[in-house]
């Protein structure tokens, strides 16, 4: 099943998630289900909390990107509970989307090396180092589950100068080709 994604406005993608464990309900159908919406979206990874659900799981699908970094073919991934526990090597400046900021894109600096702890579909425990694209979508990710956004780390004047969109997003003033959840108050 689709869900919609929640947009700019939405005080659950600015609150830290909480951690799950073996007892969370219909967890595979909720990790098929966001996989199934990050496609529709065409995104590379999607957090718990941008379908509304303060929780430590995201996916990430970097098949979406293997016509042109053919090295990700077949890359579908979750993650529970997932923690940057070290960077390393340079600080990279790359543009970002995101899909709940439809029509927003600017470049962050993040480093270009990350090790993440997180446990997979079976509660299995993972710690690995991840460089390069997988890095960048993987802070990306758990910024969100962190209660960050991308747009924290923009310049002051970056994020200034995408004021009237940010509020338009806020507003439900936007087009995108994917359903959402608009910030009602």
């Amino acid at each position: 099943m689709i869900l919609p994604i929640y947009t700019y406005g939405q005080g659950v993608l600015r609150k830290e998630a909480d951690e799950i464990d073996e007892s969370y309900e219909n967890l595979k159908e909720l990790i098929s289900d966001m996989f199934e919406t990050l496609k529709k979206a065409e995104g590379v990874g999607l957090a718990a909390p941008q379908v509304g659900l303060p929780i430590r799981l995201m996916v990430v699908d970097l098949d979406a990107v293997s016509d042109d970094m053919p090295e990700f073919k077949g890359y579908l991934r979750s993650y529970i509970n997932p923690y940057i526990e070290e960077t390393g090597g340079e600080m990279v400046p790359y543009e970002e989307g995101c899909l709940s900021f439809p029509g927003i894109h600017e470049k962050v600096n993040r480093p270009s090396k990350v090790r993440v702890s997180w446990l997979d579909e079976e509660f299995n425990e993972h710690d690995e180092w991840f460089e390069g694209f997988p890095a960048r979508v993987m802070q990306h990710e758990i910024d969100h589950l962190d209660g960050k956004c991308f747009i924290d780390r923009m310049s002051p004047l970056r994020r200034q100068m995408n004021k009237k969109t940010l509020n338009n997003i806020a507003a439900g003033k936007f087009n995108c080709d994917y359903k959402v959840k608009l910030n009602r108050k």
